[in-house]
């Protein structure tokens, strides 16, 4: 292998990480704003923290791993991670929603 392409794979590799990160922090936020209610107003601070938040993360994990240069698979491969975790979060929820309907059976033929 090309010294070269094995380092591109690296930087795809960490793009992917760095997608299923801000991804799953986004699921933690709108799951907690499922839990507590907000206003309209505190949620669009909140979501307006975060993206100042992610876009922080996201220069300095674009910045450590291609040295400041923009590279166009490095945003392949964020999008390719946050694909991959989404597909894992609808996954584990449709696990989650077949486990409660069989403990939910369970319980009825008690």
């Amino acid at each position: 292998m090309i010294a070269g392409i094995g380092k591109e794979a690296e930087i795809f590799f960490y793009a992917c990480l760095t997608g299923c990160t801000a991804l799953l922090a986004y699921a933690v936020l709108r799951k907690a704003r499922e839990i507590v209610r907000h206003s309209v107003l505190a949620a669009g601070l909140e979501d307006l923290v975060f993206w100042i938040g992610v876009s922080i993360y996201v220069f300095r994990q674009m910045y450590h791993t291609t040295y400041g240069s923009i590279r166009w698979y490095f945003i392949a491969g964020m999008l390719a991670g946050a694909g991959a975790a989404q597909g894992g979060l609808c996954f584990a929820s449709q696990m989650c929603t077949k486990l409660k309907k069989m403990l939910e059976k369970l319980k009825k033929n008690r």
